[in-house]
């Protein structure tokens, strides 16, 4: 009798909101947190994971990742776990106030960090964001065959993950990113084939520009 082909799926947990009243583009610092909306976000979050067979919970170093994994990691009664391929993309304006606009093409310093959006030339380039992602989510679903693995990540590390499985190219505008706050990318395989990608927003969408500053 043929043994059918296990059905591993797993998901890309973008964090919740993060308490950041100066807005700072946090990128990697590491003392910023959940605010309260972003709590709540995480135990939303939670629940909507509470009905799928979670093997294990992984997070992103960074506190406000963790902090989101752990309401989800409690519900399966699981540790939380940290794989620093998860980890935010590394930004040269992380740290500062940023605003995107034509001033900053005015200013001859910031030339040589815009002169390449494609790649992009102010942080971690796309195709090693992707690797590096890809790689974890490769190695958690062969872990546990058959069953949930959920990954708690960053927008942009899960953004260009989702293009990166969906054969698209890597390059994109920060604005049309379908990845919510809280929000959960799934990649659902037969074995190692890849069969499809599901989104979900169980905290419905985020208002344009609201938790995007370093998410």
């Amino acid at each position: 009798m043929a043994t059918a082909t296990p059905t591993t799926t797993v998901h890309l947990v973008r964090h919740g909101e993060v308490f950041n009243p100066d807005k700072i583009l946090y990128g990697r610092l590491p003392s910023y947190r959940l605010s309260e909306a972003g709590e709540h976000q995480a135990k939303v979050t939670a629940e909507y994971l509470a009905d799928f067979d979670v093997a294990a919970v992984v997070a992103s170093p960074l506190l406000r990742a963790q902090q989101t994994a752990a309401p989800i990691a409690a519900a399966f009664r699981l540790p939380v776990l940290a794989d620093h391929r998860l980890i935010e993309s590394r930004n040269f304006f992380e740290g500062r106030t940023f605003e995107a606009s034509p001033r900053l093409l005015r200013d001859p310093k910031m030339w040589s960090v815009l002169r390449n959006p494609v790649r992009p030339s102010w942080g971690e380039p796309y195709a090693e964001i992707a690797e590096r992602m890809l790689r974890a989510v490769a190695e958690w679903r062969d872990a546990h065959p058959g069953r949930h693995v959920v990954l708690v990540s960053h927008q942009l590390p899960v953004w260009t993950a989702r293009r990166a499985l969906e054969g698209r190219r890597l390059f994109h505008r920060p604005d049309r990113r379908q990845c919510a706050l809280a929000s959960v990318t799934s990649a659902v395989y037969q074995d190692s084939q890849l069969i499809r990608v599901d989104y979900a927003e169980p905290n419905g969408p985020t208002a344009s520009g609201a938790g995007s500053v370093g998410a």
